[in-house]
């Protein structure tokens, strides 16, 4: 979920992310956060601190305590560690400052949703498939595979069951493995 009022800002966001195979929702009022985070599950929230009708300070601190665990990055122009320290004490899982670079917003979101299944590599394995995800690479027993980006999102959706990721295998084993 995307939370941005600036519409210029929103745009650009929302279709670097959709260039890069996400679905992305984008809410532009501080007051429809807490209903949409309830209608959906999100992998990550980008979420800017000031909003029409809310504060991001008090959504965090709402979406928090109403147990909503997707990871959220914090987008603002608030520079001041205190803030940054506050905001994650909060509930925030990171902190992007304005200006940046829409490869350095994409960066963390990977790695926050990353880091949200328990996995600290971008490399996905599924028998001899290896995944980059993080690279967009792709390689079968070694050999790359030379595939476009939405052949590569493809691949990616389908080696993940459900769309979760590290579904079950034969008994206890693995069919999705992070390496």
């Amino acid at each position: 979920m995307l939370v941005e009022d600036n519409e210029d800002l929103g745009e650009a966001i929302e279709r670097r992310l959709r260039t890069a195979g996400h679905s992305v929702d984008w809410v532009r009022d501080g007051a429809d956060v807490v209903s949409a985070a309830k209608g959906e599950d999100f992998d990550a929230v980008a979420l800017d601190l000031m909003l029409p009708n809310r504060d991001g300070i008090g959504l965090i601190a709402e979406l928090r305590r109403e147990k909503f665990s997707a990871p959220i990055l914090v987008i603002t122009a608030r520079s001041e560690i205190d803030d940054k320290v506050s905001l994650l004490d909060l509930g925030a899982d990171d902190y992007l400052v304005k200006p940046f670079d829409l490869r350095e917003l994409e960066a963390r979101l990977r790695a926050l949703i990353r880091r949200t299944g328990g996995k600290t590599s971008s490399v996905l394995a599924l028998g001899d498939l290896e995944l980059d995800l993080a690279g967009l690479n792709a390689s079968v027993g070694g050999k790359a595979l030379e595939l476009g980006r939405r052949e590569f999102r493809l691949l990616e959706d389908s080696a993940h069951p459900c769309g979760q990721g590290g579904g079950q295998g034969a008994a206890d084993e693995p069919a999705v493995q992070f390496r």
